[in-house]
């Protein structure tokens, strides 16, 4: 059975284990160069263990120590790669690495195995389907079975401990996510927001982010309808 003082102190924990000759549950594998558009970042991959999944962290400048600005995104195939309008998840990863950069520093932790909010992403389409029939994406994930937010953040504090990283200023709209990190060991010493232009192909989605899974989306409020 774990200890839990020992399951609240990661660095207790990390200790343990190195005596014992445990490998971490996340293991840095590689670092690479990664120029870009918005800048050059060094890419960090991981692989967790615990899941068999690869998994990416964007660092630019020196970020070991405090109050490093961050965004942990989560995998979304139709928003990042295809420019989707249902969401805002492209649009907050374009504005997440453009402040990282005027920043001067900062990491962007870029979480696979998180499509759909962790349903994967067969599951996620169905839900979009049942979406265009009037359903919620909180209601759709029911309707089908599912979880409604199946994420887990473990990784990413793992992730951002082994950079060097204590606390952060968190690029994120959901507090779910900051309660996640400081629950891993990250303090959050800001959340800081990432509001996007609301589309009228994502209104009904961002009302139910807002009203069925708390996130903070004050920007909502001059909208009509959504007051």
């Amino acid at each position: 059975m774990m200890d839990a003082d020992n399951d609240a102190r990661p660095d207790l924990r990390v200790a343990i284990d190195d005596a014992l000759g445990r490998k971490p549950d996340v293991e840095q594998v590689v670092t690479a160069r990664l120029p870009t558009t918005y800048g050059e970042f060094l890419a960090v991959g991981y692989l967790d263990r615990r899941t068999g999944i690869e998994q990416v962290a964007l660092v630019y400048g020196d970020v070991e120590g405090e109050t490093v600005l961050t965004r942990v995104h989560s995998e979304c195939l139709t928003g990042d790669v295809f420019s989707s309008s249902h969401c805002e998840c492209g649009d907050q990863l374009d504005a997440a690495l453009r402040a990282i950069v005027a920043e001067g520093r900062g990491i962007l932790v870029y979480l696979q195995g998180h499509e759909g909010r962790g349903i994967g992403l067969l599951a996620k389409l169905r839900a979009m389907k049942l979406q265009e029939g009037g359903l919620d994406t909180v209601e759709a994930n029911i309707a089908l079975g599912l979880p409604v937010d199946a994420r887990d953040y473990a990784v990413a504090a793992e992730m951002l401990l082994d950079l060097g990283v204590r606390s952060v200023r968190l690029l994120s709209n959901n507090p779910r996510k900051r309660e996640a990190l400081l629950r891993h060991g990250i303090a959050v010493a800001e959340q800081v927001p990432l509001l996007m232009t609301p589309r009228a192909e994502n209104i009904r989605y961002l009302r139910a982010k807002r009203e069925r899974l708390d996130h903070d989306l004050p920007h909502l409020d001059g909208i009509p309808g959504l007051s």
